[in-house]
């Protein structure tokens, strides 16, 4: 067999550690390149840990993490803008619907966990090209070092330099229409427990959730609609202070907690984020002794709340391939033929999403007419089981594995 034994993993986000971890239990020793200087502490705002993602991060060694990361999230809980109760998924008492965690926090809790497992990370590594040679890549920096190794994984994000190495065509990403913001502020929110439920509000204007734990602290964020994107740079220069005004005057109109839990915040508790964007479609994950995982291969909206999973998803499959695989072009083959299909239709289900949240004037009373109904049927749990019941056999041979 001509199997790999060496990678180096560009990235260092939430991606990048998980597959360098899995990897490891493959047989395959990787080093991760992060671009920035530093590790990224305090970046990012709430996304959801779902039960196909914890299982997938148990077979890269790193489930026990989670700990008591984040809120366990035991139903989501529709609400129209008067507070109107539309549907509810979960509440059966059962394994939690998904977990409300802040990406900063997973990133800390994968990033010391890959370096306890012997794992390097170096920074202010920012890949500039790519050059393969014989049985060999090698990855070229902006600060002129080198790496070699028998492959090079792109698990650098939405706006990966792997995959326009890759593929010079390859796609951008597409903005939802939506720009995003939340906060968690560290003191009770004087609201009731909600009980381990999210409650999402479809609001007049824009798209709130939110949650309060036990100890009477909350979690919320904002899909705010707007036609034009605006960089997180962008964002964050309109100022905290004036972004919390004009979400006011947005949730005015709702009857939920939504201006409430806003005046409590403080601006420097905000967190802004700017366009929320996907890849619907990239059309080549791998060439030569180059392969994408991630959001470089495969980003959906925060909507899907699955993100975060199927990152963690394809570095196990990934990791599968290569140790099965008799080479490097079958078994990323093979991890392709397992992942395109399932990634596209959730990327496309968080998109339809979008556009309930960014819905116009008109649209919106469409809208808020057949939420009701909608929701009634989505909520049946056998409707979204094919997302979070997925579960991968690491035992399995991977040629045993249909395909999705």
């Amino acid at each position: 067999m001509n199997r790999a034994r060496t990678a180096l993993v560009i990235g260092g986000g939430i991606a990048g550690p998980v597959t360098a971890l899995a990897l490891r239990r493959a047989g395959i020793e990787a080093t991760v390149y992060e671009a920035y200087e530093h590790a990224a502490d305090g970046v990012g705002g709430m996304l959801g840990l779902a039960p196909n993602g914890l299982a997938a991060l148990e077979l890269a060694g790193a489930g026990h993490v989670i700990g008591d990361l984040g809120q366990p999230v035991g139903s989501m809980v529709i609400q129209s803008w008067t507070g109107k109760r539309l549907a509810e998924f979960g509440g059966g008492g059962g394994t939690p619907v998904f977990h409300a965690i802040w990406r900063a926090d997973l990133y800390r809790a994968l990033y010391d966990e890959a370096r306890a497992r012997g794992i390097a990370i170096e920074h202010g590594k920012r890949l500039v090209n790519a050059v393969e040679h014989g049985d060999a890549v090698t990855a070229e920096f902006a600060d002129g070092t080198r790496a070699t190794a028998d492959l090079l994984i792109g698990a650098d994000g939405i706006r990966s330099t792997v995959r326009s190495l890759i593929d010079p065509a390859a796609p951008g990403a597409r903005y939802s229409g939506l720009l995003g913001f939340g906060a968690r502020p560290d003191r009770p929110a004087g609201l009731p427990d909600t009980g381990g439920s999210m409650c999402m509000v479809y609001g007049k204007r824009a798209f709130f959730a939110y949650f309060v734990d036990p100890d009477g602290r909350a979690g919320w964020f904002v899909n705010l609609p707007r036609q034009a994107p605006m960089t997180a740079a962008e964002a964050k220069a309109v100022g905290a202070r004036e972004w919390l005004r004009r979400l006011e005057e947005v949730f005015a109109d709702d009857r939920v907690p939504a201006v409430r839990l806003l005046r409590q915040c403080e601006p420097d508790e905000l967190v802004i984020t700017g366009a929320l964007e996907d890849l619907p479609k990239v059309p080549v994950w791998s060439r030569g002794r180059m392969v994408l995982v991630g959001d470089s291969a495969h980003a959906a909206s925060p909507t899907s709340g699955q993100g975060a999973s199927l990152a963690v998803e394809s570095a196990v499959q990934l990791a599968r391939c290569l140790r099965d695989a008799p080479g490097h072009p079958a078994a990323f083959a093979a991890y392709e033929g397992l992942r395109r299909e399932r990634v596209e239709r959730v990327i496309a289900a968080a998109a339809r999403g979008n556009q309930q949240k960014a819905a116009g004037p008109v649209a919106r009373v469409v809208r808020d007419l057949l939420l009701p109904p909608a929701m009634k049927l989505l909520s049946k749990p056998e409707k979204m089981a094919w997302q979070v019941d997925y579960r991968i056999d690491w035992e399995a041979p991977v040629e045993a594995t249909p395909a999705a």
